[in-house]
C-alpha cells in the first residue's frame, strides 16, 4: 500500500460464530512514534477517545473504558515486545450496545519498519463474536483514520463521520 492510500478497507473473515478484522497502514512515521501513540495513554485518550491505564509487561492488563460509548474492556498483555508487537485482550463487559459483553477476543497490533521513517502497523482483532465483529469492523477503520491524522498533527476526523462514510465498505448482519 503507498503513503497516500492510508484508508484502505480492512478486511473482515468469518470463521463459525467468529469474526477476525485485519487492517494494515502505512504509516509516514518511525516505528517508536506509533508504538507510543497506541501505548501512551494521553495519546490514546487523543485518537482512540479511551481513558487507558496499562501496564505494560508481558501479564501486564490493560483497562479501557471508551468514550462517548463508555464501554469497559480489560484485559491480560500476552505480548509486549516495544516497538514491535502490542498483543492483549479484549474482554468488555456487558453494556446496552452489547448485552452479552465481549468476552474472548483479543488485539495485536505489530509495527514493522518500512524504511527509514516509516512503520507498516497491522492490526487484527480476533475471536470477536460475528455480531459484535460486524458492527465493529467499520468502527476500527475510523479510529484508524484518526490515529492517522493525531501522527500527522492534522484535524482528527470526526469518528461517527468516518463509520458512516466507510461502513458500506464492510459486510453488515444487517445484509
Amino acid at each position: 500500500m503507498n503513503a497516500g492510500n492510508n484508508a484502505k478497507t480492512g478486511t473482515v473473515t468469518i470463521e463459525g460464530g467468529y469474526a477476525i478484522l485485519r487492517y494494515e497502514r502505512r504509516l509516514p512515521h518511525p516505528r517508536e512514534v506509533v508504538w507510543k501513540a497506541i501505548t501512551d495513554p494521553k495519546e490514546l485518550a487523543a485518537w482512540f477517545n479511551t481513558k487507558a491505564v496499562i501496564d505494560g509487561r508481558n501479564g501486564g492488563t490493560i483497562d479501557f473504558v471508551s468514550a462517548p460509548a463508555g464501554f469497559h474492556t480489560t484485559g491480560r498483555i500476552l505480548v509486549w515486545d516495544p516497538p514491535r508487537v502490542f498483543e492483549h485482550e479484549w474482554h468488555m463487559d456487558s453494556h446496552p450496545h452489547l448485552p452479552n459483553g465481549e468476552t474472548e477476543s483479543v488485539i495485536r497490533w505489530e509495527l514493522v519498519r518500512d524504511g527509514d521513517s516509516a512503520t507498516i502497523l497491522t492490526v487484527t482483532h480476533s475471536r470477536l463474536t460475528k455480531p459484535t465483529g460486524l458492527g465493529f469492523a467499520p468502527g476500527m477503520h475510523a479510529f484508524l483514520d484518526r490515529l492517522s491524522a493525531h501522527l500527522n498533527r492534522e484535524k482528527l476526523p470526526d469518528w461517527q463521520e468516518r463509520y458512516d462514510a466507510v461502513k458500506g465498505s464492510y459486510p453488515s448482519w444487517q445484509r
